[in-house]
């Protein structure tokens, strides 16, 4: 069968290779075509355009690149059309994924499947009209959220945490030890600081900074940086120096050999405790005060980190907005690093959100749901 795959950022790419390979594994004549990145270009098929020409976030950068998002719609919609797959699996990336939803169901009558749901459960509960209407079945990565859906009338499928799979992979199969990983990588003989500054320009130029100013109140610790994918290394030494340590493409080992992270929210968050690396979340946004105000009265969570959304609890400090701040960052890293309790406390709430999580095998559950569907 022929399937349309569309992945709009670094993590959607990750977690759309891993469901196109159990695809494959479900369907050997599997046929791909797909917005998304290098992972998904490994496991076969065509790349029709790269997420690096996708990747807007925030009012103004969408606003700026308004016409190039509308140009990559119409090229995605005639590219559907032409190509006229089995069924379209769209990957989070809400604002793009529900306009092509919207016209594959309603113009080309071709099933439409959703991976990895948007978060409306925060905000935008309104967009639940459009999954009603537009999407066939939704596939939840996040425990809480049948119990959200159901609260609006809508059923979905829990298939488990693509990311508990990734990690589970790695290091089962790609672990490195580590006199090797530091060889390999140049560092030195002493504890890691992985810094995680996002996966856009926007995040990095934001957060990266603050986090290198934090990095250096700790000597004992070598401040490493998770390069993101796409983002030219030229870009990172705006804002640091030689000394500083940029790994590409190596994120989990870095994980794997940390002692502590300070990580911008999103799926790292995850990840980070999936390593059970004590971590602290900071996250900038503009216009700090105003940003916990509306957070506050607007939001319907009380948390944005992942860690603390699974585990229903305060596992890591969230400092964002107003609470985004050099000196905050410093002292919630300094209580990680020098309160052995309060560190073995945070572990402790890793292992218990792990144990919500479930077992690995979300992309095999979600391919033969898929596959299944298809095929009755």
């Amino acid at each position: 069968m022929k399937y349309y795959l569309i992945a709009g950022e670094a993590s959607g790419d990750l977690h759309a290779s891993n469901l196109m390979r159990a695809i494959q594994h479900a369907d050997p004549q599997a046929d791909f075509r797909f917005l998304g990145g290098d992972l998904m270009k490994r496991v076969g098929g065509t790349l029709v355009k790269h997420y690096r020409e996708m990747a807007f976030m925030g009012f103004i950068p969408v606003l700026m690149n308004l016409r190039t998002i509308l140009r990559n719609m119409q090229v995605c919609r005639e590219d559907i059309r032409q190509y006229r797959p089995d069924v379209v699996i769209l990957i989070d990336y809400p604002g793009f994924n529900l306009k092509i939803a919207k016209y594959v169901k309603t113009v080309l009558h071709i099933p439409v499947h959703y991976y990895i749901s948007p978060k409306i459960w925060a905000w935008k509960q309104y967009r639940i009209k459009d999954f009603r209407k537009y999407v066939d079945h939704l596939y939840s990565i996040l425990p809480f959220e049948p119990a959200f859906f159901h609260r609006l009338n809508y059923e979905v499928d829990y298939v488990g945490n693509p990311s508990v799979d990734s990690v589970s992979n790695y290091q089962m199969r790609e672990s490195v030890g580590r006199s090797t990983f530091f060889r390999m990588n140049r560092l030195a003989d002493k504890p890691i600081l992985a810094l995680l500054a996002g996966s856009r320009k926007q995040e990095i130029r934001d957060n990266l900074p603050v986090m290198l100013r934090v990095a250096a109140r700790f000597p004992e610790y070598q401040p490493v940086i998770a390069g993101a994918p796409g983002i030219d290394p030229e870009y990172y030494r705006q804002y640091t120096d030689p000394s500083v340590q940029i790994l590409f493409q190596q994120t989990y080992p870095l994980l794997q050999h940390s002692d502590v992270a300070l990580v911008t929210s999103g799926t790292a968050t995850l990840e980070t405790a999936l390593f059970r690396v004590p971590q602290v979340v900071c996250y900038y946004v503009p216009a700090g005060r105003l940003a916990t105000f509306i957070f506050k009265h607007f939001f319907h969570t009380p948390y944005i980190s992942l860690v603390n959304l699974i585990a229903g609890k305060e596992v890591v400090q969230e400092l964002f907005g107003e609470r985004f701040s050099e000196k905050n960052i410093t002292t919630e890293l300094g209580r990680i690093v020098y309160n052995k309790t309060y560190r073995e406390k945070m572990l402790q709430h890793y292992d218990e959100m792990i144990r919500i999580l479930g077992k690995p095998g979300a992309s095999r559950r979600a391919a033969e749901l898929i596959v299944g569907r298809l095929n009755h």
